[in-house]
Parts: C-alpha cells; sequence; structure tokens
C-alpha cells in the first residue's frame, strides 16, 4: 500500500507539472474576458455564441472523465530512450493506438471537407479519446474500429453524478431507468441520437465504434460556427462537451502534448489511464472505470440481499438484523412537472433558398395548470424531405428553457430543396406531446434585371450577334445568385407569345429555338445567355427574360437589313458599240490637216 501510495505521488507531481507547463503555454492566446461562474464554470463574454451547457446538453452528460496528465518524456521517443518495463511504459502513455489514431486523422479530413472553417485538429480528438476512455482502454478495438466490449460510463442517477433519466429504452446502454455515458468518446444516448454518425461506411451510427464516436465528436466540436483555431472558440467547444474547468485544463495538456508529436503504437498496447474526476465523489465506494458494472450507491440496493449485520448489543437476546432504511424519494425534476408544450410566439417560417429565416422556432414548456417551467431541455428536430438545417449543420438542436419556461431554437438556414417541412418541438426525457411547426422553403427569386452591357445587342440580317447579352440579378439590392431565369423572343411588348421570326438560339441539334428556360445567374447574379442570330428579317425585336420573384428585363434586339449587293451590267441596256471607221492617222487623208502653201 506505501508504495502505491508513493507512486501516486510521484505521479502526481510530475503530471502537476506538465499540466502547469501546458496551460501556461496557452494561456497567452486565450480569449479576453473568461470568467468562472458561481458553478465554478469557465465561460467568456460572449454570451450569444456559448452553447447551453445542461448536463445532458453536454456530449457526455458531464460525466467523469480521466483526470491522468500527459508524462514528461518527449511525445516521440527515440528506440533508445528506455529499455525494458519503463521504456514500454512510456511508450504506450506517449503512443496511440493505430486503428485509433486512423480514426481521429480520417474524421479530420471529413471535417475539412465538411466544415472546413472549423478548423478541427485531430489532436483536439485525441485528447478528449484520452480523457474520456483512455483511448478506447488502450486501443482494444476490432479491425473495423468496434470496442471489444463496450465502454459505459457510471449511470447519471444524481447521486453524486449529474441526474438524466432514461432517453433511449436501454437501446445504447442497456439501462431502462438513468443514461449512462457509452464508447470510447463517451455520448449520452440523448446526444448520440443525433449527434452520431456513420464513419466507417458499413451503414449504421455505433456509439463504441471509433470510426463513428470520432466523427460524431468532431461534428459535435464543430457545431455553431465555432473555428476551433481561434482560443476562444475551442474553449468553448471544449466546455460543451463536459462543463468543467477542471476538463478543460487536462483536455488542453494533452492537446499541447500531441501537438508536439506522437507515434503509433499497436492496439491493444496502450497505457490505461489511472486517476478519476470522480475518486472522491462518493467517499467509502471505488469508483468504476468505463467499461465496468458501475458499484452500487450508498444506500441503495446492490441488487442482492444485504448481509446480515453484527448482533446489536442487548440483554443476551438473539442477533438481529437491523431494518434497512430505505433510500429517500428522488424529488421530481423541472421535466417531470412538464405537462404540455405550447407555441411561444413563432411566426411564419418562409425564407428562400440559400436565405436564412427570419424567424426562429419558440416553445414554452408549461405545467398542467399553464405554469411556466424552466430549466427543462427542449429538442428541436427537422422532420421531412430537406435539406434545411440548424445553423452549425445539424439537423436537431436541444435547447433549455429560461426562466420564462421558453426555448427558442437556433436559426435555420434554408437549402436549395424547396417546399415544406415541419420543425418537432419535444421535452427531452418526458413523453409528452409535442409542438410540430410547418415551415416552406421558396425558389431562389430576384426583384430586378439589368443589362450589363453598356449597348444595346445588333447585327445584320442573317448574321449572329457579336458580344453575348449579360444581365445582372439583385434581390432587395444584393446579387441574387442561383435564381432561375427564362429567357423568350416575344412578338411585342404587349403580346408576350413567342416570335415566329427574326433572332433565335440554337439548340444542341443546332436548330433554331425563341425561348429558353433553365438558366441560372452565378453566385454574383450575372447571367450570359447562350450566342443570338438573326434570320432575313431586319427589324426591332423583343428578349424578354424572367425570374422568379417577378423581375422582368426586355432587351431591345435591332437587325439591320443586309448591305445590297452591286448590280450585275445588262447587256440589253448597254449602247450600241460605234461602226464608223477609226480616224486615219496619215496626214494626207485627213481634211483637218491642211498642206501649207
Amino acid at each position: 500500500m506505501a508504495a502505491h501510495i508513493g507512486r501516486r505521488l510521484r505521479k502526481g507531481a510530475a503530471t502537476t507539472a506538465v499540466a502547469a507547463a501546458a496551460v501556461a503555454a496557452l494561456s497567452a492566446s486565450q480569449a479576453p474576458g473568461a470568467t468562472v461562474d458561481d458553478q465554478g464554470r469557465q465561460s467568456t463574454g460572449d454570451a450569444t455564441s456559448a452553447p447551453d451547457t445542461a448536463a445532458d446538453d453536454s456530449a457526455t452528460g458531464n460525466s467523469p472523465y480521466y483526470t491522468d496528465l500527459p508524462p514528461l518524456n518527449s511525445p516521440n521517443p527515440s528506440p533508445s530512450a528506455g529499455s525494458g518495463d519503463a521504456g514500454d511504459q512510456r511508450a504506450g502513455e506517449a503512443g496511440i493506438p493505430a486503428t485509433v489514431l486512423d480514426a481521429y486523422k480520417q474524421a479530420e479530413a471529413t471535417l475539412r471537407e465538411k466544415k472546413p472553417g472549423c478548423n478541427l485538429p485531430w489532436q483536439l480528438l485525441a485528447a478528449i479519446g484520452k480523457v474520456e476512455s483512455g483511448q478506447a482502454r488502450g486501443g482494444r478495438v476490432t479491425a473495423d474500429g468496434t470496442t471489444v466490449t463496450p465502454i459505459l460510463g457510471p449511470q447519471l442517477d444524481g447521486n453524486g453524478f449529474a441526474l438524466i433519466r432514461d432517453t433511449d429504452n436501454g437501446a445504447y446502454d442497456g439501462n431502462r431507468m438513468y443514461d449512462q455515458a457509452v464508447g470510447p468518446m463517451q455520448f449520452i444516448p440523448s446526444t448520440w441520437d443525433w449527434a452520431g454518425r456513420d464513419g466507417n461506411g458499413d451503414g449504421r451510427k455505433d456509439p463504441n465504434n471509433i470510426y463513428d464516436a470520432a466523427l460524431a465528436a468532431g461534428h459535435y466540436l464543430c457545431r455553431f460556427d465555432w473555428d476551433l483555431s481561434q482560443q476562444g472558440d475551442l474553449r468553448k467547444a471544449i466546455l460543451s462537451y463536459n462543463n468543467s474547468t477542471d476538463y478543460l485544463n487536462t483536455v488542453l495538456s494533452w492537446l499541447e502534448f500531441y501537438r508536439r508529436g506522437t507515434h503509433e503504437i499497436p492496439d491493444g498496447t496502450g497505457a490505461l489511464p489511472v486517476d478519476r474526476s470522480d475518486d472522491t465523489a462518493r467517499p467509502g465506494v471505488t469508483p468504476s472505470a468505463p467499461g465496468t458494472t458501475p458499484p452500487a450507491r450508498p444506500g441503495k440496493p446492490s441488487g442482492s440481499r444485504p448481509s446480515p449485520s453484527p448482533a446489536a448489543p442487548g440483554d443476551g437476546g438473539s442477533p438481529s438484523t437491523p431494518p434497512v432504511t430505505p433510500p429517500p424519494a428522488t424529488p421530481p425534476t423541472p421535466t417531470d412537472t412538464v405537462h404540455h408544450l405550447e407555441d411561444a410566439g413563432t411566426g411564419t417560417l418562409t425564407a428562400m433558398a440559400g436565405h436564412t429565416f427570419a424567424e426562429r422556432v419558440s416553445t414554452r414548456a408549461e405545467t398542467e395548470a399553464g405554469k411556466a417551467v424552466a430549466k427543462v431541455r427542449i429538442r428541436f428536430t427537422l422532420v421531412g424531405d430537406t435539406d434545411t438545417t440548424f445553423t452549425g449543420g445539424e439537423t436537431v438542436a436541444t435547447v433549455t428553457t429560461d426562466a420564462s419556461g421558453v426555448a427558442v431554437a437556433p436559426a435555420l438556414q434554408a437549402g436549395e430543396r424547396t417546399g415544406a417541412f415541419a420543425v418537432q418541438a419535444a421535452v427531452v426525457g418526458r413523453s409528452v406531446k409535442g409542438v410540430p411547426y410547418r415551415a416552406t422553403v421558396t425558389a431562389r427569386a430576384a426583384d430586378a434585371l439589368a443589362l450589363a452591357g453598356e449597348k444595346e445587342p445588333t447585327c445584320v440580317a442573317g448574321g449572329e450577334f457579336a458580344e453575348p447579352v449579360q444581365v445582372k440579378a439583385t434581390y432587395r439590392g444584393e446579387a441574387a445568385g442561383k435564381v432561375a431565369v427564362t429567357a423568350t423572343l416575344v412578338t411585342s411588348a404587349d403580346d408576350p407569345a413567342e416570335n415566329d421570326k427574326g433572332p433565335y438560339f440554337k439548340d444542341a441539334d443546332g436548330k433554331a429555338v425563341r425561348s429558353l428556360t433553365g438558366l441560372k445567374t452565378d453566385a454574383d447574379g450575372r447571367l450570359t445567355l447562350p450566342k443570338l442570330y438573326a434570320d432575313d428579317t431586319a427589324g426591332t425585336f423583343l428578349l424578354r427574360l424572367t425570374t422568379a420573384g417577378g423581375a422582368t428585363l426586355d432587351v431591345k434586339l435591332t437587325v439591320e437589313p443586309a448591305a445590297a449587293p452591286s448590280p450585275e451590267p445588262d447587256p440589253s441596256t448597254d449602247p450600241a458599240p460605234s461602226t464608223d471607221p477609226a480616224p486615219s492617222t496619215d496626214p494626207s487623208t485627213d481634211p483637218s490637216e491642211t498642206p501649207a502653201a
């Protein structure tokens, strides 16, 4: 026992030094104005973009985590850095199991494509994976990345931990009374339900698969349009995963460690963490580690009959077992008091494709008597055939009601798919009737069109227009990109019927057409029409352009007559050639020449 305590003390002294160095290295670039609230949680002055930090709105439900800090030796020890057990142990502490490391790097590559503005480093996933599960319990995973045995945190029953009643009917954690964090990245079921991803392409979203879990963690950290290259956003993202300043500092220390370099080790050979944040959460009870069955809570039956207690001092009577005091009833949570949800004044949910909805969904939680209920988790889910998302690219968002019982969903960002869909509001952890909200995405539109060129198009009959027609579309003064445009050569300003003569376009077969659909402006609202040709009819013609939203532009096309060719000489009208003989050049025969006297 003394030797064990000595090892723990030496380890604590070493790891504390590493933590201090890592935090000091990071502190110079941390966001200004950081504060710690009365719950010991760290935040910044940017309250508008801070996440909801209720226990079950974090990825882990603020479950316990490993507090071991990085070793003092280099992240990339040379082969001669140590020998025997000591060298192997240092390599195991500094290295990352091969499959686990590959999962982190694949997740980073995917997020670089899907959310490039997030700037997610794989080392952050490695830091969180180390703190949450010791890199999937030292890399004990199968070839496809699934943990050899499920990794479960303790049940979140409010006894030393957060209170989160069952939300998945035991589907992920096997517990139908309370939720437990699941898998190598320790997602609670209610979060995995919307954050889960298929990272290994097997068609399943398994929280116990490191590829799935790492990709889900990456998406979770990249929501709210956070840029993880910015220290303020990085801190918010980590705190949203587990809302504890100690957790933040532990993750940052491993992040700094892995950024200095690491190396790959075989699966199953990673060092297992020792210290846990709940080591002292429940005095007298040995804390559980992920992957083990949590011990019974103090004062609660463990499922087996209690052993008889020693006989109490008495008058010599037979020993007796003192009565077991039943545990006190758990007081109702705010969620338990919710009777129904009401719309809290949400306006019409309509937006143009590619635009942000002006209105946000607002829901109020009430008791049966109509009293507002604060601190209730409301889950907003997009339902239907739509590519619209909440800000940050997610289709599910969980928000906690405020003091007035109201939860306001993040702003909706319309995709390109038009039509109606629904936003469903429901209480997390309680089966009460939800509130559906109808939303509609309309086609992109423009309210103005203008000719981009300075001159009206002109050509000669039978020829082609030298310059293509170019126009620009705007909506409320801003460039209207990706707007559908129809171009028709109309009969006249008062007759929108398609003309049967004059200028024309050519189809793919080279045939004349005088109406085009499917045209779209570019991102800057500009459109260059295909080349125009003219038949033999001279005159002034109209090209009419129309868009969704009512914008119309008539472009005047002028076709000038072709130049008349020079006439061929007509032999019948030429003067007859002279029949007089050519004048003589002999002076003796020329009467005009008079000989000299």
